[in-house]
């Protein structure tokens, strides 16, 4: 190590004097007294030479914005690392790399998902043929996928990027069949966690009230549900013909929320005096999940209007009585059964907030925004992402529609999804910086757009150019291993890209740096093929 770094130096960081050994950069100075900068290309040990400029702070003295990351401490420097000012430097760092990013934060089929089901990861797990994790994957986000998975209108394939080409992935059915082939009748009841002291009733048991349940229920909660009917389901049971959904399916997934500690109080109709007198002080929260209502909320609930008029917060599905929540059609008239159905689960969530069973500000909070999105393919690019897939068309059962796929076309059906997700939808920092600071996507985008190319001859990593911010990490770390033949620059100024040298594959020039390189990826560029996942 060169002698400059035994020597110390002085400098001020948003007023705080510390003093430092030289050599070091203004980024990692900040870091000792607990300073966070934002950068998307720094990485200790390596050259560091700015390229996505979110690391901008501002020199005091001098009066301009440096490179926190590329930017050596010296003597007396007087640096600040947030203000208006470099906020919106920052901010427009990253709208600049947004104009030359191409890619999709989450899949078109996701994002019109109302329950925001994690589609593209259920797929790649069917294919697999591990139904039970798949499974796992589609109950994060929806309660009842046997149910729906027989009545959902599926507006998800309406917006499957795969649909111009040879008609949509069948998700529907691929959600139906994750219910029917998981190995484990219901691997979500053997996960109940200890039971938490607060006890919830639930008014009307359709799939607002059910899904409700099964969220409160997995969070450690007593669920009572309330019904006027002599058996649970609401609509469901009563309204829809049994050639749509059979009985002994909707009887399934009743008896599902039944094990996981559901208690049913059926053929029990809710007047004022029983709400008000035994009901409203019994239970640490309420979901009014009763459906379609002529009754009055106040006369009945007690609920009073806010100053708009209005008798339920549609954001955080809140009333004027602490503690009693609302969901899907007491809301307003829902035509899709899996709306009343992501409603019962925000309201859940929303309970667990108001009773202090998880540390998310709202349950606007629990995902991502999504940041990036390209829209409809190009008629050149159907082939790049149809590398990801097989070229078969869309299957129907080979039985009638009621039975649903075998196993083996489930897996078959589930391996024409082309991944359009993003690999790193957790990880990415394009996408969380971009959050984080407001980025506009849109301010300095063209009017036309690149093509897109993916590289998918590696077994486990996938390399989508587009996505690359040019940080240069990769070529490093590849040179710094000794890769044979490693990553490059390719090109000049502003089509300059990362490349494979000889116009070799990707599977060459990763033979022993891949994870590494995908690891330091800042974006989705570099990504392995089997998606980032929470643990299921």
């Amino acid at each position: 190590m060169p002698s400059s770094f035994n020597n110390m130096v002085k400098l001020t960081i948003d007023h705080i004097h510390v003093e430092v050994k030289e050599g070091i950069s203004v980024m990692e100075a900040a870091a000792i007294l607990g300073i966070s900068i934002p950068s998307m290309c720094f990485r200790p040990g390596f050259s560091n030479h700015p390229s996505c400029m979110v690391c901008l702070v501002k020199d005091l003295d001098r009066g301009n914005l440096i490179p926190s990351c590329a930017m050596p401490v010296a003597e007396g420097l007087n640096i600040l690392t947030s203000s208006d000012e470099i906020k919106e430097a920052r901010r427009e760092a990253l709208e600049l790399l947004l104009s030359d990013h191409l890619g999709d934060c989450e899949a078109p089929c996701r994002l019109s998902c109302p329950a925001f089901m994690d589609i593209p990861l259920m797929n790649r797990l069917i294919a697999s043929g591990n139904f039970e994790k798949a499974l796992r994957v589609v109950r994060e986000e929806i309660a009842i996928p046997l149910i729906l998975g027989y009545i959902c209108p599926a507006p998800c394939e309406k917006a499957c990027k795969r649909k111009p080409i040879d008609q949509a992935v069948s998700i529907c059915l691929l959600k139906r069949s994750a219910a029917q082939y998981a190995v484990k009748e219901t691997p979500a009841v053997t996960d109940i966690p200890v039971r938490n002291g607060k006890k919830t009733a639930i008014i009307g048991t359709g799939p607002a009230g059910l899904s409700a349940a099964f969220y409160l229920l997995r969070s450690g909660n007593e669920c009572v549900l309330y019904d006027q009917h002599e058996k649970a389901g609401g609509a469901m049971q009563y309204q829809i013909p049994l050639d749509q959904l059979p009985t002994n399916i909707l009887e399934t997934e009743i008896g599902n929320i039944r094990k996981m500690g559901a208690e049913f109080r059926l053929g029990i109709r809710i007047t004022s005096e029983l709400f008000q007198q035994t009901i409203l002080g019994k239970y640490d929260a309420i979901v009014l999940a009763t459906g379609n209502m002529t009754e009055n909320l106040t006369d009945l609930f007690g609920i009073q209007p806010d100053e708009h008029g209005a008798f339920i917060n549609k954001k955080s599905f809140t009333t004027s009585i602490p503690g009693v929540f609302a969901c899907g059609n007491i809301i307003r008239e829902q035509k899709m059964a899996v709306h009343s159905a992501a409603q019962g689960k925000m309201a859940a969530r929303e309970i667990e907030l108001y009773l202090g069973l998880h540390k998310q500000k709202s349950v606007r909070d629990i995902h991502h925004k999504s940041i990036s999105a390209i829209g409809h393919l190009l008629e050149p690019e159907w082939a790049e992402y149809l590398k990801e897939s097989i070229p078969d068309h869309r299957i129907d059962p080979s039985e009638e529609n009621l039975s649903g796929f075998s196993r083996q076309e489930a897996i078959h059906e589930a391996k024409r999804c082309m991944h359009c997700d993003c690999r790193k939808p957790l990880s990415c920092k394009l996408r969380l910086y971009s959050e984080e600071y407001d980025a506009n996507r849109k301010r300095f985008a063209g009017a036309e757009r690149k093509p897109i190319t993916k590289e998918v001859q590696h077994e486990v990593v996938v390399y989508e150019t587009e996505k690359c911010i040019r940080c240069g990490l990769c070529v490093e770390i590849t040179q710094k291993h000794g890769e044979s033949i490693g990553l490059t620059f390719a090109g000049r100024g502003f089509d300059v890209r990362i490349s494979v040298p000889f116009n070799e594959t990707i599977s060459l020039a990763l033979t022993k740096t891949a994870a590494e390189c995908v690891e330091a990826c800042p974006t989705g560029a570099l990504a392995f093929k089997e998606k980032e996942e929470r643990n299921l």
